[in-house]
């Protein structure tokens, strides 16, 4: 490796796995080069979450990280951690930094049958993850009141002040925004990605109905496409196109996958779950935070698997699924690859993601994908076994 990764360790079974993965499949292979940053929750706790900071700056600076699955705290786990408050998500505070989208993709493997049954390709999905109902404004109305949207322009220009809703009796109310500059990096994120996957992008919502907040998505990739990508995807054969997400939607059930498909926050929340539900498992997701700047960072799209985890401390055998971990680093490795002009680098996460599936596809598997197989799996594995196996299997193709 010329240039380091970024590695950011986590928390429960993730953090086990990891140190399973490295010592296995990584250290006797390559010369691991690493920016080490320990994002376990006890440490970010002792450094004020400043660790979670320096890790997306170090991002910056070297362009590619690779994350382990983390814990986002609530209550209760404030109370289990002893923790000084409520840290935020690691991940939401890394996105905002990078000015990142993220994009899950499925880990399909031939006895793994997606509950879709057409789909023979990965559907990808790239979220916007700003505003809407996540950076929401809501009030009970508990009688007779009039609701109004105001804006008041700091120029000291007139306000501007439109009526929601009439109440004559109780009900709620919500407000929400987005930003054009936020906008703007979801989509160029999201043409980047296409182009870099060499797949169509599609993007929908809801223009017919929301006239100017969804128009304004809408229009804003239009002009980015036509400025800056038409040619580019004309060049790579690959098209852009928008439809109404609930056309959409009819569209991907019928489609045998194989895009991106942009989604606006809630719907690229909602649909990324239906998705690896449909696909077999999120232990077979892959996720990478892209941001239009250059900044890429791939982690596990599941969390730190806490129920193995208590298993794993009583000394209990686990069956927990490793894949996507393990493919979080074959595509942080891969794109170091590319960006420092290192074939072989690029050479030994294919072999790797190969020795995966080939794994999986020989019909031995973690108990979660046995539910799954179509035949049979051959041998049902604990997640050490299962790691050993691939070790065998890229081993032999190295």
């Amino acid at each position: 490796m010329k240039t380091p990764l970024v590695e950011i360790d986590g928390d429960e079974m993730t953090r086990v796995m990891w140190g399973m993965i490295k010592e296995k499949l990584l250290l006797p292979y390559i010369d691991l080069k690493t920016k080490y940053y320990d994002l376990a929750l006890e440490h970010r706790d002792e450094t004020d979450d400043q660790i979670t900071i320096d890790a997306a700056v170090a991002i910056k600076k070297y362009s590619v990280g690779v994350k382990c699955a983390t814990i986002t705290p609530n209550a209760a786990r404030v109370k289990e951690y002893n923790l000084k408050q409520q840290w935020k998500s690691p991940n939401g505070t890394i996105r905002a930094i990078l000015d990142g989208t993220i994009f899950r993709k499925p880990i399909m493997v031939r006895n793994i049958k997606p509950a879709v049954r057409n789909w023979k390709k990965p559907i990808i999905l790239g979220r916007h993850a700003y505003g809407d109902v996540y950076k929401n404004v809501e009030y009970r109305i508990n009688g007779p009141g009039r609701v109004e949207l105001v804006f008041t322009p700091e120029n000291g220009e007139e306000e501007v002040r439109h009526t929601i809703h009439e109440f004559s009796k109780p009900g709620v109310v919500q407000s929400i925004h987005n930003l054009d500059a936020s906008i703007s990096s979801f989509a160029e994120a999201c043409f980047s990605y296409a182009l870099d996957q060499r797949v169509d992008l599609w993007f929908s919502t809801k223009d017919t109905i929301s006239k100017i907040y969804d128009s304004n998505f809408r229009e804003i990739f239009e002009q980015i496409y036509e400025e800056k990508y038409r040619g580019k995807f004309e060049d790579a054969g690959i098209t852009y196109f928008y439809t109404l997400i609930d056309d959409a939607v009819a569209r991907i059930i019928r489609s045998e996958g194989g895009m991106v498909w942009a989604l606006k926050n809630y719907d690229g929340d909602v649909m990324s779950d239906m998705l690896a539900s449909a696909y077999g498992s999120l232990a077979m997701m892959t996720s990478v935070l892209v941001s239009p700047h250059g900044y890429f960072e791939y982690e596990s799209a599941h969390g730190t698997v806490q129920k193995h985890y208590q298993r794993y401390l009583r000394g209990e055998p686990t069956s927990t699924n490793p894949v996507a971990l393990i493919f979080a680093w074959s595509g942080a490795l891969r794109k170091r690859g590319e960006l420092d002009g290192t074939p072989e680098l690029v050479i030994f996460a294919d072999k790797l993601e190969a020795s995966v599936i080939r794994t999986i596809e020989e019909g031995i598997m973690t108990g979660d994908l046995a539910k799954l197989a179509e035949p049979p799996a051959k041998r049902v594995v604990y997640t050490e076994e299962f790691i050993e196996e691939v070790t065998k299997r890229l081993a032999e193709g190295w």
